[in-house]
């Protein structure tokens, strides 16, 4: 799911605040551990320390504003002129504002408002499962990195929505996500669109994309009861723990909620 903000809170409600805030670091643990480590990697190559990093999708900056304070310029192409603001807000309360941008376009129209060849590295963030045309978007991605640019790739996992709609009885509904092209479990879905992950992979090389790591993101984030986490205050972090130790296991990795691909154009990572 895209990364949300937290709305202010009252002294006595910070508690609460800081519950939701760790949740959803479990939540993107392994994408940014993952993506941390690439990062640091070709950072480590250059004279400047510093890439130039197209956040699309990237709303109100929750990977955005970070990779700027760690000296990156970031551009956040998004539809949403609402979440850029937010951005724009954020990013000045971080200190960041010189080296945070946000373009208003979608993913398929990046030729349009950047220019080929702009960037060291792309977020695709929880944006091919929306749009109309994931192979254009992909294409869209590809054309806007530099020669062996990299691509960080976060999608919804179809085998996890089979397993999550079984675990809530909701065994037509598994079923219907197992056998249906878009893995939808039914008219009510929010989401429009899942991937195995050798349909991830085949889209991705079909762009012009060298596939690299892949981690499952949320394989247990998503099955723990919240009352467990607040039974006990180190289970956050055992979580986190235990998230990161599987997440590149084939066997838990394909049941997770999300997948996560690190790939580049050119040759593969790593």
């Amino acid at each position: 799911m895209p990364h949300r903000d937290l709305c202010d809170q009252e002294e006595a409600s910070l508690p609460v605040a800081e519950r939701t805030r760790q949740r959803s670091a479990v939540r993107t643990a392994v994408v940014w551990d993952a993506l941390r480590r690439a990062l640091d990697e070709r950072v480590a190559a250059l004279v400047e320390p510093r890439l130039d990093v197209v956040d699309a999708g990237g709303g109100t900056g929750g990977f955005a504003v970070p990779l700027a304070e760690l000296g990156h310029t970031v551009t956040v192409v998004d539809p949403s002129p609402d979440a850029l603001a937010i951005l724009e807000r954020r990013a000045a309360e971080a200190g960041v504002s010189e080296r945070v941008r946000g373009v208003q376009g979608d993913v398929a129209g990046l030729p349009e408002v950047l220019r080929d060849g702009c960037c060291d590295v792309v977020l695709c963030h929880s944006v091919l499962e929306v749009v109309d045309d994931p192979g254009a978007a992909a294409r869209a991605v590809t054309g806007v990195l530099r020669p062996a640019g990299l691509v960080s790739v976060l999608t919804a996992n179809r085998a996890a929505a089979v397993l999550h709609r079984a675990l809530l009885g909701r065994f037509d509904d598994a079923r219907t996500a197992f056998t249906d092209p878009l893995g939808r479990w039914g008219a009510a879905d929010p989401i429009p669109r899942r991937f195995t992950l050798p349909e991830l992979v085949d889209l991705l090389q079909g762009a012009g994309l060298q596939v690299g790591p892949v981690h499952g993101v949320r394989v247990f984030a998503d099955l723990v009861p919240g009352s467990v986490l607040d039974a006990d205050p180190g289970a956050l972090d055992a979580l986190v723990a235990l998230e990161a130790a599987v997440a590149e296991t084939p066997t838990y990795r394909d049941i997770a909620t999300q997948l996560h691909v690190l790939a580049v154009r050119g040759r593969a990572p790593g």
